[in-house]
């Protein structure tokens, strides 16, 4: 079967190119080099070539690749980042293997939305409440980054938003054009947004609506999203950049449940089954009600050619309603903080030097309410809470050149993380609580050696903490009180690598291989009346390999047939593994850690023809992957084939490019997100099967 399917990727990749051969345009394709992308994580600005330090950069061109409406093959295509989605909308993003934690959502991983923290006090992230058709770029930076980032043992993403684009030369006329994507698909997808851009010597800005919809693949996965998004960067001076981001997400998704192998494999398309104790989400109308408004202002000022100050300020404001299966939650939440950074580049003799010394703070205040469900609609009040956390860090970093083309970075942070919370509903027996979790101090050394600008290996050891959640402290005591048992997970990263371009930069290749062990690591476990908590049990052994190449077989600006063919591959392998590891009185020591599949490899091929004409295409393996702690139950692995053929060209004053693209091409029945060790062995939440879609954008200038 495997030969087969190879065979039909062959002949289709083969017969577009032959096709694409015969053409003529005179569209012009760029090609960003590896040794040109310019790293902002770690506050380096450097070349990814200069940094030391396992980061996966994904640029606009990367994000088109796929249908404009999900982010989740995007961050496939990256070695070592899994992102799977349970239902439409409900996202779990993990990074070597940081989803054990995760039941739901993003947590573990701290993401930056135009350099606004977009994740909460709680550790928790709403990266469903960005629409990708705003996103221009992504890092991800793989691992513990404590030292300039805080909290997270999994990783850190840097989001950035569209800008917009000066076509001429021209300093007196501005550029401003409208921007309209569409798109209909397989279930009721229906996708659509619009952006006004404009882009002078003194302002860049996108102001973007965005709407999707969608009936959904399952019962009970419908889906609707509405995205208000604006960034503006304000030139004020040569010295001074002011610089605005505001979003507000609407959003409402069904929550179909998880099921079983046995009624997978008989009817995928079933939402969670009722018992005769606990109904189904069908019947409690199950599904997400979510509103996200965030807004940050910042300013660079460079006060000379050594000192420059970045500072921000940022608040958000979320409103969640979550009818489910046994309950009914309501969570207001504001979180508000700030960010500031001082760097002071020098040199000592011919050797250039750039240390950075700041700190983010940030407060966020909950009022979490829990009613009864009865069909969908609220019940008697169970349980009434406030809940604070205040976090704050401080960092500092220095990197200086030593001879022999070396870069030493060395960088610490201290982290100091406090919850507050009273049960309400107690009164009048009410006993506020205050928790302090012990600092934290996380240093990371790395080392560089860059050989003739065109690879360079590095080595770096770097720590990090995850302290427990807010919903991980309180879950587990619905009628209770709060009682702070977890201690935060610590862990240590030791990573070495090599990146860098051969063949006249035709290859590019980054290849990193880490060992991280956890200590304290904090499970979910879910009793028989289905109710959730955590537990600190033990650690974890993870130790991995990272390779991702780049191949360009073509890469002709100017031809007149095929103008660029583009390979690349990703492959991840993941020996991860529990060590002292109990689960009650069973020690499951040496056992692979859960959700995390052992291999994973990702290729694809991009064509660019002259006339404007192109294919993108990518096949996914995923191995199996265990759904229980004690291993006894995997979801199967599976092959993923998708593919996007489509035209685009410039008619001034207009830009088209429509496609159509085919998901899950090979019809596989397989689950994109699981459910880790749940009650009723409802492990799986079965993918849509072969689905299309087509669209496309016009851009329109003014």
């Amino acid at each position: 079967m495997q030969l087969k399917h190879f065979t039909i990727l062959v002949t289709f990749f083969t017969g577009f190119s032959l096709f694409a051969q015969a053409q003529e345009t005179d569209t012009t394709i760029a090609t960003q080099q590896l040794n040109e992308v310019v790293v902002r994580g770690f506050e380096t600005e450097r070349k990814l070539t200069e940094t030391a330090a396992s980061v996966g950069v994904l640029t606009i061109k990367d994000i088109e690749r796929f249908q404009n409406t999900t982010l989740v093959p995007v961050f496939n295509t990256l070695p070592g980042v899994r992102m799977e989605e349970r239902s439409p909308g409900s996202y779990r993003l993990s990074i070597r293997g940081s989803s054990l934690r995760s039941p739901f959502g993003v947590r573990n991983v701290k993401i930056y939305w135009n350099d606004i923290p977009l994740t909460d006090g709680n550790g928790n992230t709403f990266l469903n409440a960005i629409d990708m058709n705003t996103v221009g770029n992504i890092e991800v930076i793989k691992g513990p980054a404590g030292s300039i980032y805080g909290a997270g043992t999994g990783g850190v993403i840097l989001l950035g938003g569209n800008k917009a684009l000066a076509q001429q030369s021209s300093k007196e006329k501005p550029t401003s054009y409208i921007n309209t994507t569409f798109g209909w698909g397989s279930f009721g997808l229906q996708n659509r947004a619009i952006s006004w851009n404009l882009a002078t010597e003194k302002i860049n800005s996108v102001l973007s609506y965005a709407h999707a919809q969608a009936d959904g693949y399952r019962q009970n996965s419908a889906t609707v999203r509405d995205v208000l998004s604006w960034r503006s960067n304000f030139f004020a001076s040569a010295h001074r950049t002011f610089n605005v981001s505001a979003l507000y997400s609407d959003m409402h998704y069904q929550t179909p449940g998880g099921l079983t192998q046995a009624q997978m494999d008989q009817n995928p398309r079933l939402a969670r089954q009722p018992t005769p104790t606990i109904p189904g989400p069908i019947q409690q109308k199950a599904g997400i009600y979510q509103k996200v408004f965030n807004l940050g202002v910042s300013q660079e000022y460079r006060f000379n050619e050594h000192w420059t100050n970045v500072t921000a300020l940022y608040g958000t404001i979320t409103e969640l309603r979550n009818p489910f299966i046994t309950n009914y939650e309501i969570r207001n939440e504001q979180t508000f903080g700030g960010r500031t950074r001082t760097t002071y580049a020098f040199r000592t003799g011919t050797f250039s030097n750039r240390l950075s010394a700041g700190g983010e703070f940030q407060q966020s205040y909950w009022v979490i309410r829990n009613f009864g469900n009865r069909g969908g609609n609220i019940d008697t009040l169970q349980t009434n809470d406030n809940v604070g956390a205040m976090s704050y860090f401080l960092f500092t970093q220095l990197e200086t050149e030593l001879p022999q083309n070396i870069i030493l970075t060395i960088g610490a942070s201290y982290n100091s993380v406090k919850y507050n919370f009273t049960r309400v509903s107690d009164a009048p027996n009410i006993k506020p609580i205050d928790n302090f979790l012990p600092a934290a101090f996380l240093p990371r050394i790395a080392l560089l050696k860059k050989i003739k600008d065109k690879i360079a290996v590095f080595a770096s050891v770097s720590s990090g903490f995850s302290p427990p959640l807010v919903s991980e402290f309180t879950a587990g005591y619905r009628n209770s009180t709060f009682v702070p048992t977890l201690a935060s997970e610590r862990g240590t990263n030791y990573e070495i690598g090599t990146r860098g371009n051969l063949f006249n930069q035709r290859l590019s290749f980054d290849v990193t291989a880490y060992s991280f062990r956890l200590q304290n690591t904090i499970v979910r476990r879910v009793n028989e009346a289905g109710t959730e908590y955590f537990v600190n049990a033990g650690g974890t052994l993870q130790n991995g390999l990272e390779v991702l190449l780049n191949g360009w077989l073509v890469k002709k600006p100017e031809a007149t047939t095929v103008r660029e063919v583009r390979l690349f591959s990703s492959f991840t392998l993941a020996d991860y593994q529990f060590k002292n590891y109990k689960q009650v009185q069973t020690d499951l020591s040496g056992k692979s850690l859960t959700g995390v599949p052992r291999h994973v490899w990702v290729s694809g091929l991009d064509i660019v023809s002259q006339p404007g004409f192109y294919l993108n295409s990518t096949i996914n393996f995923t191995d199996r992957l265990p759904v229980n702690d004690a291993n006894t139950v995997y979801a199967n692995s599976y092959w993923l084939l998708n593919a996007r053929v489509g035209y685009q060209k410039t008619f001034k004053p207009l830009a088209i490019n429509i496609f159509v693209a085919g998901d899950n091409l090979l019809d596989k029945l397989y689950s994109l997100g699981n459910d880790l060790n749940p009650v009723g062995n409802r492990f799986f939440n079965p993918a849509p099967t072969r689905n299309w879609q087509v669209g496309g954008n016009v851009r329109i200038f003014l």
